[in-house]
């Protein structure tokens, strides 16, 4: 059972940045796509970025942070970065790390506050 743990959260005022981090426990090889969605209250789980281990490396990101968060993914430390600018109040919700192989597993992280507040 892989375990994902994330950091980097806390509260920021409009306009500002963060820097999300999480980590594996161990290893995954093959095909395995990292990601963060995000949950506000009140609404549905939803797909922030993601990106695709390997070398293609492809990304999707949510038509509402492009331009503004940037998703990375260091295969030897085990860990996904979500860079975060331009953050906006909408922002706000628990970011979950996610980890999945296809057709196989899925793995979530315990997730992190983001908080844009003035």
């Amino acid at each position: 059972q892989v375990q994902l743990v994330e950091s980097g959260g806390g509260l920021v005022q409009p306009g500002g940045s963060l820097n999300l981090s999480c980590t594996a426990s161990e290893s995954v090889f093959g095909v395995n796509i990292m990601g963060w969605y995000r949950q506000a209250p009140g609404k549905q789980r939803e797909l922030v970025a993601d990106i695709l281990g390997g070398g293609t490396k492809r990304i999707n990101y949510a038509d509402s942070v492009k331009g503004r968060f940037t998703i990375s993914r260091d295969n030897v430390k085990r860990t996904v970065f979500l860079q975060m600018h331009n953050l906006k109040p909408e922002d706000t919700a628990v970011y979950y790390c996610n980890l999945n192989i296809p057709s196989s597993e899925n793995f979530w992280g315990r997730g992190t506050q983001v908080t844009v507040s003035s």
